[in-house]
């Protein structure tokens, strides 16, 4: 059975060390409400629903993390940005929920 490319996952740790060692784009796709309610720093709101209608507004060979509340919804995205070419970009595991350090709003 094929599900689809394997999609490359870091946790909410790695993705810190990551966001404090360089530029990354990170995109949150979560709803508006959620986002506003609370977001990692630096990043990008994208609703899972206009991940293909917006993708070519990122760089697709740009080191890019994909985000939401728990990591569902960003598996989705970024097994779609893969499909859309994106070399570089991974999901982060457990999502807004797991992340340690204070969010923005």
């Amino acid at each position: 059975m094929f599900f689809g490319p394997r999609i490359k996952t870091i946790t909410t740790a790695e993705l810190a060390e990551r966001i404090a060692a360089a530029p990354v784009v990170l995109i949150d796709v979560r709803e508006p409400h959620e986002f506003v309610a609370g977001h990692v720093p630096r990043a990008v709101n994208v609703p899972l629903g206009e991940i293909r209608a917006r993708a070519s507004e990122f760089d697709a060979s740009a080191e890019t993390y994909v985000i939401c509340q728990s990591g569902h919804r960003s598996v989705k995205a970024t097994k779609q940005l893969t499909k859309y070419g994106f070399s570089n970009v991974a999901n982060v595991g457990g999502g807004t929920s797991a992340w340690t350090g204070q969010l923005k709003r």
